[in-house]
Parts: structure tokens; C-alpha cells; sequence
């Protein structure tokens, strides 16, 4: 399964980004080429975030479409389809751009309850005299 080695280097990005500390989410751009979908790409990342700082965390999957060029009619489109057909003249003879790509674009962390005013109970409610 490739998903198995694009769960690695969104891995690899979120540990580089993370810096030691827990993370819980990644929200992760994905094209429509690699052909991968959010269920699968979590239950392969379960698997290799296992004892990693990313153990448990979810990924948050946005495909980016892959741009379809049309030999016959000269039609281009946008497609999550990786194996889309020319919407203007149902043509095959298709020409591809982009739709490869694999960007971490964010990561949550998980809250740091040890440090005073970092978790959702300290905010709001001051501790100490008034």
C-alpha cells in the first residue's frame, strides 16, 4: 500500500514541525493523483505515529484537484478524479498538471495542562488573589 509511505513523510513533516511536543491533529494537502482518502491515510498514519509524538492524532485530509488538459479539443479542467474524462467532449486523450503535490499545512498540538494559563480551564478563571 503507498499510503503506508505517504503516512511516513507526513510523519517525518509534522515530527519536524511538532519540535517535541504532542500533536493531535495535522491538516495535510493531498493531490488527486496520489489517490489516497482520509480513512485510509489515517489508519495507515495510526500505524507509523505509533510511540511518536503524533501517536493518536488525526489527519485532516484536503485533495487538491489535479488539472486536466484535453488533447482532442483543447478543454482544460479541474478534477479530484484522477481518472477523469474531458467534460467538454468525454475525450481520454488527457494531459495532466499539478495533482501530485503532498504540503502539511498546519498542525494542532495537544494542550500543555503543566503550564499555568495553557489549558481551556485556566482561561478566564485567574488563579490566585484578585
Amino acid at each position: 500500500m503507498h499510503e503506508f509511505g505517504i503516512a511516513e513523510a507526513i510523519l517525518d513533516a509534522v515530527e519536524r514541525r511538532a519540535d517535541g511536543r504532542r500533536v493531535e491533529r495535522a491538516r495535510v494537502h493531498a493531490g488527486a493523483l496520489l489517490r489516497v482518502t482520509e480513512p485510509v491515510i489515517n489508519q495507515a498514519f495510526a500505524m507509523v505515529a505509533d510511540g511518536s509524538l503524533a501517536e493518536g492524532a488525526r489527519v485532516d485530509l484536503v485533495i487538491v484537484p489535479v488539472q486536466l488538459i484535453c488533447r482532442s479539443c483543447g478543454q482544460t479542467a479541474a478534477s479530484v478524479d484522477p481518472f477523469a474524462t474531458c467534460p467538454e467532449c468525454g475525450g481520454t486523450d488527457i494531459d495532466t498538471e499539478g495533482g501530485d503535490d503532498l504540503v502539511l499545512e498546519s498542525i494542532q498540538m495537544a494542550e500543555a495542562a503543566h503550564v499555568p494559563g495553557n489549558s481551556r480551564r485556566d482561561r478566564g478563571n485567574p488563579v490566585g488573589p484578585s
